[in-house]
């Protein structure tokens, strides 16, 4: 597995790559330099109504309910095929997504939505600070803007800190995180694992990405003091079933081979203390960071 930092340098590449067209969407497919993030796995069931969908690393979950399914992100534009392929796989309809979330917009989780929406007629639902770069493609990010990153999607319902999304018995809470993205948000819902209910958590993303100031940067003054909000949130949030928006962030190629390998064991995603060895590890670089960004910018 790549080392972390060559996964976020991946990722400040490809924002810039083949991207940057002045084209409208459907935006160009890229030479996608991470493989994994359009490389197909076989779909499988995590624990209870959660599936997952997505690629070999690149997330995308399905939350089955009776009155029809809930996905969270769908990857980038070239994975909205395989993740209405995957859900078929595991003989479910794609039609039957009601509601569709977002963790974040970037290109690599919000990239698939536009597509996904237009076959699903679905609802998206997503937060206030991360709505108009979604509307926007990416031209109104922070970062990467205002060069279009990936199709413009609609949102139809925003959600605020603490909100919920409830559809046939299942709601998933709403918890922004920003710092990543200005609207990152993790989402939390109850799941039942081998006969016990336990809190699954999908986290949005804690990385700092290449060229990330957390100090001075004048558009978006406030990054350094949203990390370290973000970080107290999720240290109060119950985390027993670790999820997130990569893979690699939660190790889920060797949980999905552990669960293959012994199926009458434990369900290898119930991992609290995985989840709290991240928060802990990824807070422990960023006030790294930050104190070095501030000692190079004073007062």
């Amino acid at each position: 597995m790549r080392s972390m930092s060559a996964f976020l340098c991946a990722l400040a590449v490809l924002a810039f790559a083949g991207l940057a067209s002045a084209a409208e969407p459907p935006i160009p497919h890229a030479p996608y330099a991470e493989a994994n993030w359009t490389q197909p796995i076989e779909p499988f069931r995590i624990a209870g109504d959660i599936y997952y969908v997505g690629a070999k690393d690149l997330t995308s979950y399905l939350i089955v309910t009776p009155k029809g399914d809930i996905l969270l992100d769908v990857g980038v534009n070239e994975n909205a095929a395989m993740v209405q392929a995957n859900i078929r796989k595991l003989g479910f309809d794609p039609r039957q997504i009601k509601i569709i979330l977002n963790s974040h917009a970037h290109l690599d989780h919000a990239g698939g939505i536009a597509a996904m929406k237009a076959f699903t007629h679905a609802r998206f639902v997503a937060s206030a600070r991360d709505k108009p770069v979604l509307e926007s493609g990416g031209r109104a990010d922070f970062k990467f803007g205002p060069k279009p990153q990936f199709p413009a999607v609609k949102v139809d319902q925003v959600v605020e800190d603490g909100g919920q999304v409830t559809l046939g018995g299942v709601t998933m809470t709403a918890h922004l995180t920003p710092g990543h993205t200005k609207g990152c948000t993790t989402w939390t819902m109850p799941v039942l694992v081998d006969g016990q209910t336990r809190q699954a958590l999908f986290l949005c993303s804690l990385s700092i990405l290449p060229g990330y100031k957390l100090v001075g940067d004048p558009a978006y003054p406030e990054m350094s003091a949203d990390y370290a909000h973000s970080y107290a949130v999720l240290h109060a949030l119950p985390c027993d079933v670790f999820l997130a928006s990569h893979g690699m962030f939660y190790g889920m190629l060797a949980k999905r081979q552990a669960m293959l390998d012994h199926p009458a064991a434990p369900n290898p995603f119930v991992d609290p203390a995985g989840c709290k060895a991240f928060f802990d590890k990824n807070e422990a670089a960023f006030r790294q960071k930050l104190a070095a960004a501030q000692a190079s910018h004073p007062g």
